[in-house]
């Protein structure tokens, strides 16, 4: 039985977030966690970043879903201008969140890379919203994939760090990781959108190699 490739990706995605969740976001509900004095100085900063990044993250997997999509068109849209608005507020105030924090200690280049980062979240998905505008839906979805995929470093980074221990090393190392996800995270988008033309060009690569060993056989049996 062939196993959709979205299934797994989105199953992926589903197990880092829930990672994360208990990781790194579970002082949510825990008053007395002494997280929150960290937070105390930007808080209402925070909440409307958070609450749009809530968002992004809930509505972007399913303007993924073929049938969601055909089956309540409508859904659909008003789904994806709540995630372009999502994106839109989240990504500048994390910018800018990340500024604040130099005052507490925060290095520049963190806040180079919240500017990056934000830049290219409302890039593509301002890109997205232009095609799906304009009815150029194959654009529209390239642009939306790395979008999501880009908004998807909150989650992969911490993930990483968590799962690896390297978050206790330092923010160089927190950092490194980011940009990394960053960098990747385009990569990866457009490996998602041509994963079917790159399957097509393996097999055929594949099929000579298969061939030529089939025949060897016979070539010794001829001579």
């Amino acid at each position: 039985m062939r196993i959709n490739a979205k299934y797994v990706v989105f199953s992926v995605i589903t197990a880092m977030t829930v990672y994360v969740l208990y990781h790194n976001e579970r002082f949510i509900v825990e008053p007395s966690n002494p997280v929150w004095q960290h937070y105390e100085p930007f808080k209402w900063w925070l909440l409307p970043h958070a609450l749009f990044g809530t968002i992004v993250l809930l509505f972007a997997p399913l303007q993924f879903s073929d049938r969601l999509r055909q089956r309540f068109t409508k859904a659909h849209r008003v789904m994806g201008r709540l995630y372009v608005l999502g994106a839109f507020v989240m990504a500048p105030l994390g910018a800018y969140i990340q500024y604040y924090q130099e005052r507490m200690g925060a290095p520049r280049s963190f806040t180079v890379l919240g500017i990056v980062d934000a830049s290219m979240l409302i890039g593509a998905t301002a890109l997205a919203l232009l095609f799906a505008v304009t009815r150029k839906i194959a654009l529209h979805r390239q642009w939306a994939t790395r979008s999501y995929a880009i908004a998807l470093v909150f989650i992969g980074g911490r993930f990483v760090l968590g799962v690896t221990a390297w978050e206790t090393l330092g923010v160089e190392i927190a950092q490194a990781i980011i940009w990394s996800c960053l960098a990747l995270s385009v990569v990866l988008a457009d490996i998602s959108l041509h994963w079917k033309e790159i399957r097509i060009a393996l097999s055929r690569n594949a099929k000579p190699a298969v061939l030529k060993k089939q025949a060897l056989p016979g070539v010794v049996r001829a001579a």
